[in-house]
Parts: C-alpha cells; structure tokens; sequence
C-alpha cells in the first residue's frame, strides 16, 4: 500500500518533487564539488609538493578555506531540502488525511513519504556527484589562476565524495519527509482532514520559543563582536547571520505576517488584483513564510559579503586581495544559488496548489489579464517582504564589524549593488509564481476545478 501511495503522491504532484529533486542535485553538487576540494587542497592532497608550494597552501589559509565551504555547503543543503520536501508534504496533506479516515495505519502513511523522498533523491545525488566533479576541477583551476594555489597543485578526483553527498541529499530528504509527516500521520483521521482543509495555526511547543533563542543569540553575539577587534568580528559575522536566518526560518510565519502587512499597506491603491493579492499574502503567512524565509537568506547573506567588500573598498582604497575576494564572491553566489532554488521551487508548489482557486476566478468571472495580475503583485509583495527582512539583518550582521572596523556602523553599497538585489529578487518571484498561473490559465478553468475536486 505505502508503494500505491507513493506513485499516486508522485505522478499527483509531479512539479513538487520535481522541484525536489532539482533542490537534491545542487545540494549534492555542491557538497560534491567542496568535499573534492577540501580533499585536493588538505593534508593528503598536498603530498609530493614542494615546500614552498605547501607554504604557499599554508599561507593562504586554503584547506581551511575548503573547511568552511563544505561546512556551509552542508548547512545550506540540509536547509534547501528540509524547506522543499517539507513543502512537497504539507500539499498532501488532504490525500494523506483521506487515506487515514479509510484505514491507512500511521507507519504506511511514513513509509509512503520516504519511498517518496528516496525516488526524488537518490537519482539526484548520484548525478549531483558527477557534476560535483566537474565543477570542483573549475573551481580548482580558478583558485590556480588567482594565485591561492600554486600551479603544480594538481585536482584529484575523489570517490570520498560519493557517500558525502548521498548522505546529504537522500538522507536529509528523508529524514524531511518523514518529520513533515509524523505529526500528521498520528493525528486521528477526523482532525487531520479538518487540519488539512484549513491548516495550521500556531507555530508548535517548540519552534517559536527556539526562533526567539536564536534571534536572542544572534542580537547577544552582535554586540559582542562589537568589542571585538576587527579581524574577530570579521570571523564572527558568519555566526550572527546564520542565527539570524534560523530564528527567521523558525519564526517565519509570525515575521512574514507583520512585515507583509507593511509592504502590502500601499497595494490598496492600485485596484482589485493587488488587493486580492495582498489579502492572500496576509491570511497565509505559514504558507508564503516557506518562500519568504530563502529569499531573505539570499538577501541576507548577498548583502553583507558585498557589503564587507565594497565597503573596505570605499574606506581603505583595497577589498583584500584578488583571491580572496573571487572566492569570497564565488562562496557567496553558491550559497545564493541554494536559496534562490528552495525560494523558487516553494512558490511555483504554492502556485500550483492553488490551481483550483485560480480556476474558480475564472469560472466566475475574472479575466486572465487580473489573475495574472494578481500573481505579480504576489510576487512583489513576497519579493518586497523578503528584501525588508533580509536588508534588516544585513544591517544587524555588518554593524559590529564596520564599527570596530572603520567607526561607523552603515556599510557602503553602490547604487547598482541593492539595485540588482531588488531585482533579481523581484525577477525570480515573478517567474517562479507567475509561470505555474500561465500554465493553469491555458488549461480549462471548469476542467481544473473538476480535477482538482
């Protein structure tokens, strides 16, 4: 039985585990590619170099480098997986509620959602270590030409990365399916039909005390750094904004709300459509916190490793060297592209979801001009949301450490650096929400009901 239900949850869903799948092989990619190079640059890897080749290696701090990359690899990637396949759940939250009121047992419900997981994951982890490879040869060849590493340290393939990355991808996978599925699963059939047909209010015993923790820590350890020297506050920064984004992550649906709510407040005046789609953002703050939460990680972190740079650049004339910078900026783009992806992938299933909600505008009445009118102001109410929320925490990262550093807390950012956040922000909200409602406006609006019934 848990086999039937897998198929049917994947032929009925298929752009929701489509999505992640696509989120598995740039988690497996990625973490492929930095365990290859924490391999090639490390102990092992530099046998047989000359001294001064390994001196050189020492010098420019690049197995620690490699450390650092895979370990936010790793981070990023649990992050990426556990938002798309805890997605990809919560939409079958209905057909699970239905199963169980027929008889389905708990475990078969669990087991459903792992062979699910495993199916999207596994094909994606092998071929993600592939590419893994591949793109650490370029990384290695760049890290070559900006000097970091001398040109006799040659790339070694390794087959280390193959468990590494599979253990990323198709273990964090199922280990998100199987806890977006466990509360579920042991509700009584009734109450897990009600749930599913209104959702969930409320953020859980312990998630909203943990988003608090983790806000409270991250603020604890800002001013912390602020009496720092630099270079510690420097160091630090990670820290302060990775427990920004979790306590955002945790505390997502209590955020998204009130921060949509200010961006929202001025659509009122551009008519119908934007309305609607304000009134949409507010009343399912749980639902588009799932999208909001990556894009305010890549605002977040985008921000503050350029601001770092251009600031340094502004007062002091030198951002660092050119092959610190480079991987800096090469780290920052991977860690963007995983959110990106996880920001995407939530708001083309949310897009999708709602098919019979867009159909039913059209069956009474609406043009196709204001749905997709409505799914733009959406993107931008999303889009707006997230550059408010990750803005603030730029700001709150990068205080301490430009005070202690220069003795002023505002960084320097020119004006096309905020300018192409807002709108590659802005662009990726707008493909991702308004592709799905084009496709759903060329379908039968009266068909996509009786399907979706």
């Amino acid at each position: 039985m848990a086999t039937g239900l897998a198929q049917a949850a994947l032929r009925a869903h298929r752009p929701a585990f489509v999505g992640t799948a696509v989120a598995a092989l740039f988690a497996a990619t990625v973490v492929s590619a930095s365990t290859m190079m924490l391999t090639s640059t490390g102990t092992g890897g530099t046998t047989g170099l000359s001294a001064s080749a390994r001196r050189q290696i020492a010098e420019n701090g690049v197995g620690d480098m490699a450390l650092v990359l895979l370990i936010g690899s790793i981070y990023m990637s649990i992050f990426v997986v556990v938002s798309t396949m805890g997605t990809a759940v919560a939409q079958q939250h209905r057909e699970l509620a239905m199963v169980r009121s027929i008889g389905a047992k708990p475990r078969q419900i669990r087991r459903a959602v792992a062979v699910q997981a495993l199916a999207a994951s596994v094909p994606a982890s092998l071929i993600g270590f592939a590419l893994g490879g591949l793109g650490a040869r370029w990384w290695h060849a760049g890290m070559v030409s900006h000097g970091l590493l001398p040109a006799e340290a040659g790339f070694r393939f390794s087959w280390l990365a193959l468990p590494v990355c599979v253990g990323v991808a198709v273990v964090t996978t199922t280990l998100a399916a199987l806890l977006s599925a466990l509360r579920f699963s042991l509700l009584r059939p009734a109450r897990a039909l009600s749930e599913a047909a209104t959702g969930r209010h409320g953020l859980g015993l312990l998630r909203a005390p943990l988003g608090v923790i983790a806000v409270a820590g991250a603020c604890a350890v800002s001013v912390l750094l602020s009496r720092k020297p630099a270079a510690e506050a420097s160091e630090g920064a990670f820290l302060v904004l990775i427990l920004f984004c979790v306590g955002a992550g945790l505390l997502g649906p209590r955020i998204v709300g009130p921060a949509a709510w200010l961006v929202s407040a001025p659509a009122c005046r551009f008519g119908p459509s934007a309305r609607l789609a304000m009134l949409n953002v507010r009343s399912q703050p749980r639902r588009f916190s799932a999208a909001v939460v990556p894009l305010v990680l890549v605002v977040g972190f985008g921000l503050t490793k350029i601001g770092m740079h251009t600031t340094a650049q502004h007062r002091t004339g030198s951002a660092g060297s050119p092959g610190e910078v480079w991987l800096d900026y090469v780290g920052t783009g991977l860690y963007a592209g995983f959110a990106a992806i996880a920001a995407a992938n939530t708001l083309a299933m949310i897009s999708f979801e709602r098919r019979r909600d867009v159909a039913l505008l059209r069956v009474v009445g609406s043009q196709r001009a204001q749905v997709r009118a409505m799914a733009a102001w959406e993107a931008v109410v999303v889009a707006g949301t997230a550059l408010l929320l990750g803005g603030a925490i730029a700001l709150a990262t990068l205080a301490p450490i430009l005070g202690t550093a220069f003795g002023s807390a505002l960084p320097y950012l020119p004006w096309p650096v905020p300018a192409g956040v807002v709108a590659g922000t802005l662009l990726l909200t707008l493909l991702a929400t308004g592709l799905p409602v084009r496709a759903v406006l060329r379908e039968r609006a009266i068909s996509v009901v009786g399907d979706a019934a």
